[in-house]
């Protein structure tokens, strides 16, 4: 261990002071014995502590009204910037002030590397969104295209082949105008330009009236829809029927597209305490692991090309978890590989 560090003004002319001072007094020494005089010991302390003063107030002087005021400058600049305008702290020259600067820039480092960070993630995540939407955009465009294009160069004469075409035209018609109006719809409910209609309602009664909706739709690859509990007694919640539904019908559409054939899409629900757990479980593909922590972002798919050939838009599910955040409850997915997926979300009591 050192008798003192050199971290302030003052360590480090006391220092110098003591060099140069020996230094005098050694060289006074030197010159006493080469004339041959008598060794003089007031004279040689007297040399040492007028070369040892005039030393130190030297350096000191030239530290404190140079170096170190430029550092406290520096010093005074950070803390303002990092305090976004709190009241300045004085800063005292006894203290360590070197390390504190130390420590000061150490840490906005890391808060810019952090922010730069979260810049390059968000600039990734833009570039994969305008991606995934020119693809979206471009399948049912270029379907359109080909059909007509196809009808221009002579086919318009035969009327069923015309009306099939036109047919098939008008479908990828309404698929971009459904992926239009879902684009819509997200960015006004990220935004917080939806406005809930908070009414109570049976839930139970909601899920029935919804499977009924899409009974058509499972019935045409033979899966079944059905409350576990047949005999479900009424739950009263207060949220917006209207966009409950629609999260029901998102969760349950996917549970079809995805869904094992000749199998079947189970509802439950759980009491937990103030809020009520609807489950949408299915005994379809089921989804791995690694795509789980994506799987609520728009445009995000598991089997891209599947999903497309279903029509679907790749924003159900972002729908479904922007829906859940404004009721401020939650949505979750659990899923193994071949064994099908349970997607849960939460609502209030009444």
């Amino acid at each position: 261990m050192t008798w003192f560090t050199l971290r302030t003004p003052r360590s480090v002319a006391l220092a110098s002071a003591l060099i140069i001072g020996g230094l005098l007094g050694i060289g006074y020494s030197i010159s006493v014995v080469v004339i041959n005089r008598p060794f003089e010991f007031v004279w040689l302390i007297l040399s040492f502590a007028l070369g040892f003063a005039f030393s130190y107030g030297i350096i000191y002087y030239f530290i404190e009204k140079f170096l170190y005021h430029k550092v406290k400058i520096i010093y005074r600049t950070i803390h303002t910037i990092k305090s976004q305008g709190e009241a300045k702290q004085k800063i005292q020259m006894s203290s360590d002030v070197l390390n504190e600067i130390n420590t000061e820039v150490a840490d906005w480092a890391d808060q810019k590397i952090k922010e730069v960070k979260e810049l390059r993630t968000a600039e990734n995540y833009r570039k994969e969104f305008i991606g995934n939407l020119a693809h979206e955009l471009k399948t049912p465009i270029f379907n359109i295209q080909g059909f007509i294009d196809t009808l221009l160069e002579g086919e318009l004469d035969d009327p069923e082949l015309t009306r099939r075409f036109l047919s098939k035209a008008s479908n990828s018609c309404d698929r971009l105008s459904d992926l239009i109006q879902d684009l819509d719809q997200i960015t006004s409910l990220e935004s917080g330009e939806v406005p809930l209609d908070l009414k109570r309602f049976d839930i139970v009664e909601l899920v029935k009236n919804t499977i009924d909706l899409l009974e058509d739709s499972a019935s045409q690859r033979n899966i079944t829809l059905k409350l576990r509990n047949q005999n479900e007694r009424a739950i009263q919640v207060e949220a917006d029927p209207k966009r409950i539904q629609q999260v029901l019908t998102n969760l349950i559409v996917n549970s079809i597209n995805y869904g094992r054939e000749n199998g079947e899409t189970k509802i439950h629900f759980f009491d937990m305490g103030d809020n009520i757990l609807i489950e949408v479980a299915d005994d379809g593909l089921g989804i791995a692991v690694e795509h789980l922590p994506r799987i609520f972002e728009r445009f995000y798919r598991v089997d891209k090309s599947r999903s497309r050939n279903e029509g679907g838009s790749g924003l159900g599910l972002a729908i479904c978890k922007h829906i859940i955040d404004l009721h401020n409850q939650s949505i979750s997915v659990r899923s193994t590989e071949e064994v099908g997926s349970i997607f849960g979300f939460t609502l209030k009591k009444a």
